[in-house]
C-alpha cells in the first residue's frame, strides 16, 4: 500500500515527561496519531472510548484487529503449520484459548512459540493499522488513537506521533480483570510477563495519565494532550470544557 503524503510540517512535541518525541519524516501526516499503552486492566480502552465520544477521532483497537486477522486464510495457514490442527475448532476457526495456552507461560518453549505467533500476526495487524490511519486522514478526522497493549513490543510506535501511558494501581487493575475476565493474580502476572515491564513502558511514553477511578478524568487529560498535539498540526480539536 502507498502511504498518504501530507503537508503537516515535522514538529518536536513537548510533553509532561522528560523526553521529547520527534515525529519521523517517514510517518509525518496531517493528523496526529497517538499510541495508547498501559498495564492490563489499566482502563486504557475505556479512556480511549471516552475521548472518542467527545472528539472527532478515529480509534483503533489493536486487540480487536488481532482477533480479526486470525480469521484470514493466510494467517490461519501459517498458524496451522506452526502450531498444528489442535488450535482449531471443528469448523476451522482458531480457538484463542488453545492458542494462548501454547504461547503464555515461562520457559524457552513458550517464548519461542510467542515469538513465532508475533512474527505471523503482527505484520498483518500493522497493515490494518496503516490502512485505518490513511482512511482517517482522508476523512479529515482530528486524530487517531491507537489502543495497543503491545505497541512498543511490536514496534508500532513508529506509526505514532506520541505515546501515552494509562496508569492504575495494581489492586485496581486486578479487580478490573477479575470482574471482566475472571482472571486470578497468577493469570494477570503470566500475561504481563510476556510484555515489557510497565516501568519501561512509562519511561518510553511521552505522557503518563492516572486512571485509578474515573475514566472521564483520565479522558480529559488525554483530550487536553490531543488539543496540544493538534496545535502543532493543523486545526485544533474542540475544547474539552465545551463538551457535553
Amino acid at each position: 500500500m502507498v502511504e498518504t503524503q501530507v503537508s503537516c510540517p515535522q514538529k518536536r512535541v513537548s510533553t509532561m515527561t522528560s523526553e521529547t518525541f520527534s515525529i519521523p519524516e517517514s510517518v509525518a501526516r496531517r493528523i496526529p496519531v497517538i499510541g495508547i499503552v498501559g498495564g492490563i486492566g489499566s482502563g486504557k480502552s475505556e479512556v480511549t472510548r471516552w475521548v472518542a465520544r467527545h472528539a472527532n477521532v478515529t480509534t483503533i483497537d489493536a486487540d480487536l484487529v488481532g482477533h480479526q486477522v486470525l480469521r484470514w486464510d493466510t494467517v490461519k495457514a501459517a498458524l496451522r503449520q506452526r502450531f498444528g490442527q489442535e488450535i482449531f475448532d471443528s469448523v476451522g476457526e482458531i480457538q484463542r484459548g488453545a492458542l494462548a495456552r501454547r504461547v503464555f507461560g515461562d520457559g524457552p518453549s513458550f517464548q519461542a512459540a510467542r515469538h513465532d505467533l508475533e512474527r505471523i500476526v503482527h505484520p498483518a495487524i500493522e497493515q490494518q493499522i496503516v490502512d485505518v490511519i490513511a482512511a482517517a486522514a482522508r476523512e479529515e478526522r482530528d486524530a487517531v488513537l491507537l489502543d495497543a497493549a503491545v505497541l512498543l513490543e511490536a514496534g508500532w510506535q513508529k506509526r505514532c506521533d506520541a505515546v501515552v501511558f494509562v496508569d492504575a494501581p495494581d489492586d485496581v487493575r486486578l479487580s478490573r480483570v477479575s470482574a471482566r475476565s475472571g482472571w486470578s493474580l497468577e493469570e494477570l502476572q503470566k500475561r504481563e510477563s510476556s510484555q515489557l515491564p510497565l516501568s519501561t513502558k512509562k519511561q518510553r511514553s511521552n505522557l503518563v495519565i492516572s486512571n485509578a477511578a474515573d475514566d472521564s478524568r483520565a479522558g480529559e487529560q488525554l483530550l487536553d494532550f490531543l488539543l496540544r498535539m493538534r496545535g502543532n498540526c493543523c486545526k485544533p480539536l474542540p475544547n474539552p470544557s465545551q463538551q457535553s
